[in-house]
């Protein structure tokens, strides 16, 4: 599979990871009113405050991903899309949700894993002295990206008594902690990305839904959120899991 993919599968993992956020930024636009409103009646901040905090999302979410896309200032892109997730996390008050506060944090998890691939490798604090490779900042942004984004599917356990949920929460937890300690990684992410494909298709099919009904808008969130989760994912499949890992440990053994 990577042998086929390698030349393109970093290209699709980073269209999949900002999908959410060219998704957000195209509704900022087209429900400019709504958003606005709402953000004033909530936090009665006043109609420019409002506008102001529709207007930073869409430029800083549609910028982020124009640099991302385009591999320019990845850094600063990646850094200005953490501050939107802070700022909707508590303008919409997802910190009081649960399932939101954690797809939230799988989201940055992948943001976490793109700004370490954009990091240069191999540089020394000093000159002529060789890093120590375990002391990289890029392999414990890998590592803390690896368990961000395993945590989007705690919010798809099951806690049921039938056979099939049960078996279903064991191989998937057993998948979490592979990709989690950096053991067989990219077998076990590819398998969660072929995992949570089929389930975002099949329990997320906004289009299935009329649009003005407003279960569609919130599956098209989700779709794209889970898609975004996926991009990490399949990052975490192109490029490994990074110096602090099971599968790094092992070529020293």
């Amino acid at each position: 599979f990577l042998r086929v993919t390698k030349q393109y599968l970093p290209h699709l993992a980073r269209l999949c990871l900002i999908s959410t956020f060219l998704e957000d930024g195209i509704r900022m636009w087209f429900q400019w009113n709504e958003q606005r409103d709402y953000i004033e009646a909530t936090w009665n901040c006043g109609y420019f405050l409002a506008t102001c905090f529709v207007l930073l999302n869409l430029i800083g979410q549609l910028g982020g991903c124009v640099l991302i896309l385009s591999r320019n200032f990845v850094q600063y892109a990646c850094f200005g899309l953490f501050g939107i997730i802070a700022l909707q996390t508590v303008a919409y008050s997802i910190l009081w949700d649960l399932k939101f506060l954690i797809r939230n944090l799988a989201l940055g998890g992948g943001l976490l894993l793109l700004l370490a691939e954009s990091r240069s490798e191999g540089k020394s604090m000093f000159a002529g002295v060789p890093s120590m490779g375990e002391s990289s900042p890029k392999q414990y942004m890998q590592l803390g990206g690896r368990v961000l984004l395993v945590l989007m599917f705690m919010t798809l356990l099951h806690f049921d008594s039938n056979f099939f949920s049960i078996l279903q929460n064991m191989v998937g937890t057993a998948l979490i902690i592979l990709v989690a300690i950096g053991f067989k990684t990219k077998l076990a992410a590819l398998t969660l990305v072929l995992w949570l494909l089929a389930i975002n298709v099949y329990f997320n099919a906004f289009w299935t839904i009329p649009a003005y009904k407003p279960m569609h808008d919130f599956l098209k969130y989700d779709f794209f959120q889970t898609t975004s989760v996926i991009g990490g994912l399949l990052l975490v499949v192109a490029l490994g899991p990074g110096g602090v890992s099971m599968d790094e440990k092992k070529k020293e053994w």
